[in-house]
């Protein structure tokens, strides 16, 4: 049985995937399917930064806007919901272009990668110690059972912390072993596009891109986040995360400087991400960007 054909477009935030995906899909025949764990949660729109309505209007979206603020969304169930949102597109003789800067998840989505066991009271005791303890003293105890596993994660990803040591006790094996990550073989036959711009003017989008969330009201959406409710998960979001955990006295200008630090960190994770995933092709940003992807899906892919 022939493998469903299926495009992606990947790279950094800020590096402008948004508006040339659309312009993009409009040329293949594409929906889009959005690889941002975080624009699933409905209300948060500004933070996640959306792709607007008069977008969605050109191309449909898949994946946006699916769960409240307080659902503790699994890597897991978003593989689930992103392969289904694939066969229905696919299904209906469109291409299904997978959009988004989490290679984590773009990765579950088009690989073989399968997930260990949970258990939602050994998770809750880990994270009632990390509270207890801090997380430095969890960290320090995955460095000691799996050194493999402590060196891949990433040293402020809590959450990731908690659910290898999760596995470790479930299991009794290491997490680094439950690893399906190494083989990049894809369950479909897949497209992926890189898009790369140099590091300065990058950073000088991403400053751009915090003064205009702030701007367009960020403030004000966490503080109905804060009013609704929201999960852990939701809470780790970019952006969400620094505003919720800043200090009382910290000003506005503060808030702005730790929210751009900690998005260009994720820029350069981002990037050696998918830069150690030898099926991306590269692409340097420029005017005539998306008639080149086209052309790239096109041949590819053979897509008429």
């Amino acid at each position: 049985m022939s493998k469903l054909k299926v495009a992606a477009i990947v790279g950094p935030t800020a590096v402008g995937k948004t508006e040339v995906a659309v312009d993009v899909a409009e040329r293949v025949g594409a929906e889009i399917v959005s690889m941002d764990s975080m624009q699933l949660y409905r209300g948060m729109d500004v933070g996640t930064d959306k792709a607007p309505r008069e977008l969605r209007r050109r191309v449909p979206h898949h994946l946006l806007d699916v769960f409240p603020p307080t659902h503790e969304l699994t890597v897991a169930e978003f593989q689930a919901l992103a392969r289904s949102a694939v066969d229905d597109i696919a299904g209906r003789g469109k291409l299904p272009l997978l959009v988004g800067g989490s290679g984590l998840y773009v990765r579950a989505v088009v690989d073989d990668i399968r997930f260990p066991p949970r258990s939602p009271d050994v998770r809750g005791a880990l994270e009632a110690e990390a509270e207890d303890l801090g997380t430095r003293a969890l960290r320090d105890r995955l460095r000691e059972l799996d050194p493999k596993a402590a060196e891949k994660i990433e040293p402020d990803n809590d959450r990731r912390t908690i659910r290898a040591l999760e596995v470790i006790e479930l299991t009794g094996r290491p997490f680094s072993e439950n690893d399906t990550w190494e083989s990049y073989e894809s369950v479909y036959d897949l497209a992926i596009a890189g898009i790369e711009r140099p590091r300065e003017e990058l950073y000088a989008r991403i400053e751009a891109r915090v003064d205009r969330l702030l701007a367009g009201g960020l403030l004000a959406e966490i503080s109905r986040l804060r009013d609704m409710g929201y999960g852990r998960t939701a809470g780790q979001a970019l952006g969400y995360r620094q505003i919720l955990e800043a200090e009382p006295t910290a000003g506005i200008a503060d808030v702005r400087e730790e929210i751009v630090r900690a998005t260009k960190r994720f820029a350069r994770r981002q990037g050696s991400w998918f830069r150690a995933d030898p099926r991306v092709r590269w692409f340097e940003a420029d005017a005539v960007l998306p008639r080149r992807l086209e052309m790239y899906f096109r041949q590819a892919l053979a897509t008429t």
